[in-house]
């Protein structure tokens, strides 16, 4: 804890003393959890003094406990001890006072990070290529939407006004919004986070924002867990809404998180590139992506309306497959050659556990790496694939997920257990509920 102890007295230093510390880490559903510490209370979380449930890293979407976990009351509701994340301590400037946030992990008493952990789960995974001499470099891109405030959360999202059509790489659009985007990326390079562009997107009132690669995949994770609370909480400031939900708009285009992934030996040569065509390692690692993309697609697609992005012409690809620069695949191979040798992976919604899907497209390419399986053709920009499509059903999904060995590999097999059974506890409340649109079709006419 000393360096969290050196770290907290630089940020005195830099801010004063910090009114409070939201101390949090982030559940199987990427949502914040954990304390609001008093800075003159922070002794508590350098001494590692600090506990929480374990359950707390798998409730349901709701915040309500699952039994079929496991966990919580049904085994007593045991603690976990609350550890900072050494380089996490950083301001939020969009709140009123001296607030700081910091990032923790829960570890039983011996310190070991919890097994439910999926920043811990992702981490095994960064040493799992460690220990082949690699290192990943990923950087990734986010969607969102601002939308208006609204009364009642089970209203509708509306464009806020002057941004109702769709606004593709429109200059006007970020102009009308600069304000808020300008706060946005400031609050970004306050907390850290390295930025690389910002645009705007298809939607109306939607934006995306495009972050550097680098070679920290845990900081990569982090950043784009964290930009989503920062936009969230920047927003809000302004009496206006963000999401980051998958589908929010029936008629305009989904939300999507893009991954892009190269692999850097001990040298520091990238060893997807070839001086022409594609290299072997890189096949082998588009290869071990597609393979598991089935099995692990509930990782990339985890909520209800996730699944409503998979359309034909819907800018989600509906089909594993692989293609040179083309947008339309699961897997765009942007370049082949030198540094920039690299795979994106296109599949997510921007509604995602970062955690897991890092940690899900990095195990298939070990996989990949590992099996060596043959490389399907690529799909060209005007051909039509042959691959079954992708499941557009989310109980499909769980299933698929639940009996994959991949999967349970990946995320070893306590946590396994537990995601499948959050998200079929969720699938069984959120079926049921019968939406407005089937009254409107049927209650009158059958």
């Amino acid at each position: 804890m000393t360096s969290f102890k050196a770290e907290y007295d630089a940020y005195c230093a830099s801010f004063g003393v910090p009114d409070r510390i939201e101390a949090m880490f982030f559940d199987a559903n990427a949502i914040p959890r954990g304390k609001w510490v008093p800075g003159k209370d922070v002794g508590k979380l350098i001494k590692g003094g600090l506990r929480i449930p374990e359950a707390a890293y798998a409730p349901n979407i709701f915040g309500e406990e699952v039994d079929a976990t496991g966990l919580g009351s049904i085994k007593g509701d045991p603690d976990g001890h609350l550890v900072p994340v050494a380089g996490t301590l950083k301001p939020v400037p969009w709140l009123e006072g001296n607030v700081a946030q910091v990032l923790i992990e829960m570890t039983d008493a011996a310190g070991t990070t919890s097994v439910l952990s999926p920043r811990g789960i992702l981490a095994k995974i960064v040493d799992h290529f460690a220990a082949l001499g690699l290192r990943p470099v990923v950087a990734t891109e986010l969607e969102f939407y601002i939308c208006r405030a609204r009364e009642d959360s089970d209203e509708a999202p509306e464009p806020p006004v002057g941004l109702g059509r769709a606004r593709n790489y429109e200059m006007g659009a970020l102009v009308r919004q600069e304000e808020i985007m300008a706060e946005i990326i400031s609050a970004a390079q306050t907390q850290g986070m390295p930025t690389d562009a910002l645009i705007a997107e298809y939607g109306p009132g939607q934006f995306e924002v495009n972050f550097n690669h680098t070679d920290d995949v845990l900081f990569a994770a982090d950043t784009a867990v964290l930009f989503r609370k920062l936009v969230s909480g920047v927003v809000h400031q302004h009496d206006l809404e963000a999401t980051f939900m998958a589908k929010p708009y029936a008629d305009h285009p989904g939300n999507g998180m893009h991954v892009h992934v190269s692999l850097i030996d001990e040298a520091g040569e990238n060893v997807l590139s070839a001086d022409k065509g594609v290299s072997e390692n890189l096949g082998h690692a588009v290869s071990g992506v597609l393979k598991t993309m089935r099995e692990l697609h509930l990782v990339f697609a985890p909520h209800l309306n996730s699944f409503r992005r998979f359309q034909p012409a819907s800018f989600a690809p509906t089909s594993p497959d692989w293609g040179i620069d083309h947008r339309g695949v699961a897997i765009r191979l942007p370049d082949t050659r030198g540094p920039a040798a690299r795979l994106e992976h296109r599949i997510s919604g921007a509604d995602v556990n970062p955690y897991l899907v890092l940690a899900a497209i990095l195990g298939g390419i070990l996989h990949g790496l590992e099996t060596k399986p043959d490389l399907q053709p690529a799909l060209g920009p005007q051909d039509t694939s042959s691959k079954a499509k992708l499941t557009h059903d989310w109980i499909a999904a769980i299933e698929g997920f639940a009996a994959s060995e991949v999967a349970r590999d990946i995320f070893g097999p306590t946590f396994h257990h537990v995601f499948t059974e959050i998200k079929r506890d969720e699938a069984m409340t959120l079926t049921r509920i019968i939406p407005p649109s089937e009254y409107r079709a049927y209650l009158s006419r059958l």
